[in-house]
């Protein structure tokens, strides 16, 4: 089954015929020209009704950028064509036949994953809190209001500290309002989400699944909520990625 090798150590590829494998895409596709890991040549297994994309694995793989790279450039070319399922980064196969096996065993339960992404990108939208947004929260609020009242009329180190930790709760508390907002507003707009991991500073991270054919509509719908809510929320978009959050990547075939 999958396993994905981190950028903490190599992935030693072990014994020849070691096959490096990018994605998973219907049958019919034309092999990527791009050159992928290591400078390989990449070729297409066909097995039912499926083509898997790989190259000879190299004697090690390393998280290294040109390889990063090259494992994208090789799944942009084939997102071009149509529906892929993506591969992690270093994701190795023992042999030709080994991959064909799980391609032909799992046909059924691939190709409706590949069916799930059809004409879709992934887009991924980050939201950050924005730091000094002070001045109209201590107007609104009157707890915040007051507290800034008094360490005016009785400055000290543990009045202003009392006011600072109250001004970055109620900093962080209006970006992640925004956050939901945003989401809310931008939800409708997508197939499907998938959130990502958040914290006290970046409270917004959610992968969208977009028709291909509404991408720019949805990098509009954005940079609109960036103008609404830039006073409290930095925004950022990333894509069009491999639909990596909406795929089932466990259950794609892949080698040790």
């Amino acid at each position: 089954m999958t396993v994905t090798a981190t950028a903490a150590a190599p992935t030693t590829a072990g014994t020849l015929g070691t096959l490096y494998v990018y994605g998973i895409t219907p049958a019919g596709v034309r092999p990527p020209r791009t050159p992928g890991v290591a400078g390989a040549a990449v070729r297409l297994l066909t097995e039912g009704g499926l083509c898997a994309a790989v190259s000879d694995a190299p004697a090690s793989v390393r998280a290294r950028r040109r390889d990063l790279m090259a494992h994208q450039a090789v799944l942009g070319e084939l997102a071009g064509q149509g529906p892929v399922l993506p591969m992690r980064f270093a994701v190795l196969t023992p042999d030709a036949e080994a991959l064909r096996g799980q391609l032909c065993t799992e046909s059924a339960h691939l190709a409706a994953q590949l069916d799930g992404v059809r004409g879709c990108v992934e887009l991924n939208v980050k939201g950050a809190v924005v730091p000094g947004y002070f001045a109209d929260l201590v107007q609104r609020d009157d707890t915040l209001r007051e507290l800034a009242r008094r360490t005016r009329r009785h400055p000290g180190y543990e009045a202003n500290v009392r006011l600072g930790e109250a001004l970055a709760k109620g900093v962080a508390r209006e970006a992640r309002g925004a956050a939901r907002e945003v989401l809310a507003r931008l939800a409708p707009l997508a197939v499907r989400t998938a959130p990502g991991p958040v914290d006290d500073e970046q409270v917004l991270s959610t992968s969208f699944l977009v028709p291909r054919a509404d991408e720019e509509r949805f990098r509009q719908a954005v940079a609109a909520q960036a103008r609404d809510f830039g006073d409290r929320l930095a925004l950022s978009l990333t894509g069009p990625l491999p639909c990596y959050s909406f795929v089932d990547a466990p259950s794609a075939p892949a080698g040790r």
